[in-house]
């Protein structure tokens, strides 16, 4: 047995037992750690009342109200439409979470958390878009039970996994919104600690309104950037370009279970795409870069990717139980990942660091044909 576990195994048999855990609530040195496990368990008890304050406020605009300026709680509440005693209720565990913050003159503004969401748009669409996942995970049980989960996020996502049958618009422009409004920030991250000195051309696969394709042209307006996703979504994507004026990009359709890829880029980039397929998809995908880039060329993969610590509660306990939701999909790891592209035939695999990890992992590896 490896001493990790006969060390926990040890803490383990203390913890559970009644007595021991009294003892250790009294005895000043185990007190600390006592009152901290006890915190940090409460905290997944009530962790779902802490989702719905963060919706609330999300909802009812109240960061960027108390932005503006300080704001009393009965200015607060008319802007709310919520009785006075209610918004106080909301107030004060906005503030026990630091969303926001109660001055010293019994004003309301930003605490440091709210104030990290203010020009975050990414994130506050995600805030709002996870009330179809709590919802769903109303009976997390019966998610677990069911061989094809047919709730709210399965039938919001359900236009991308549909492979055999066209999208419909509003299926298709509400992915495709949510997408292009929280992939700005991930592709900062990405572009941060990717070289695209060498590249001519770049295909961005599942790259919805291309976002990153022109945050892409945006460092390096000499590359030639291809957008592919389901054609709903690149007609969308092509209007949305015209509109940003850019040269140089061009969205197509194309469904990548069924259809070749264009060939010949130096660069093919699958951002935030992976995790929403299961493992038959990827390797296909995977083995359909390889043969779509050009000898010598570049395959970056950026998503979420399982991990320890923060990276495990992220990708095993939230993406766990989504993408159980959703239908389809798992979060891997770097080095599942690392091993799928090695299957697919890529040589040197390899991740490069990001920024903050939680948020987006790069692997990269080269086309060896």
């Amino acid at each position: 047995m490896h001493w990790r576990d006969r060390l926990l195994d040890f803490a383990v048999g203390r913890i559970r037992n009644a007595r021991f855990r009294a003892s250790a609530a009294r005895n000043p040195l185990l007190r600390p750690i006592a009152r901290a496990n006890a915190a940090a368990l409460f905290d997944l008890c009530a962790g779902f009342a802490y989702t719905q304050t963060l919706l609330a406020v999300v909802e009812l605009e109240l960061l960027p109200f108390v932005d503006e300026r300080p704001r009393t709680l009965s200015e607060i509440a008319r802007h709310a439409g919520l009785a006075a005693d209610s918004a106080e209720m909301l107030l004060r565990s906005a503030c026990a979470l630091g969303l926001l913050r109660r001055r010293g003159d019994r004003t309301y503004g930003l605490g440091l958390r709210g104030a990290a969401l203010i020009e975050n748009p990414g994130v506050v669409a995600m805030i709002a878009h996870n009330a179809l996942l709590y919802r769903d995970l109303a009976d997390p049980v019966d998610v677990l039970r069911k061989s094809s989960p047919d709730g709210e996020l399965a039938s919001f996502w359900g236009y991308g996994m549909r492979h055999a049958e066209p999208a419909t618009g509003a299926d298709a422009q509400s992915y495709s919104q949510l997408m292009a409004v929280s992939q700005q920030m991930i592709a900062e991250e990405v572009l941060a600690s990717v070289t695209l000195g060498d590249c001519r051309r770049l295909l961005d696969i599942g790259g919805g309104l291309g976002v990153f394709g022109l945050a892409v042209k945006a460092r390096a307006p000499a590359i030639d950037v291809t957008v592919l996703d389901l054609p709903e979504v690149a007609d969308a994507a092509t209007r949305f370009i015209r509109s940003q004026g850019v040269a140089g990009i061009t969205a197509v359709g194309c469904n990548f279970v069924r259809d070749p890829l264009p060939t010949g880029a130096d660069v093919i980039s699958l951002v935030r795409v992976l995790h929403d397929h299961d493992d038959a998809v990827v390797r296909h995908l995977l083995e359909a870069a390889a043969g779509a880039l050009r000898p010598g060329g570049m395959l970056m993969i950026a998503e979420p990717m399982r991990g320890p610590g923060a990276a495990a509660r992220m990708a095993d306990a939230y993406f766990g139980f989504y993408l159980r939701a959703m239908g389809r999909g798992r979060a891997r790891s770097a080095e599942e990942l690392s091993a799928l592209m090695r299957d697919a035939g890529f040589t040197d695999v390899h991740q490069k660091a990001t920024r903050i990890p939680l948020l987006v992992s790069v692997l990269v590896g080269k086309c060896s044909k």
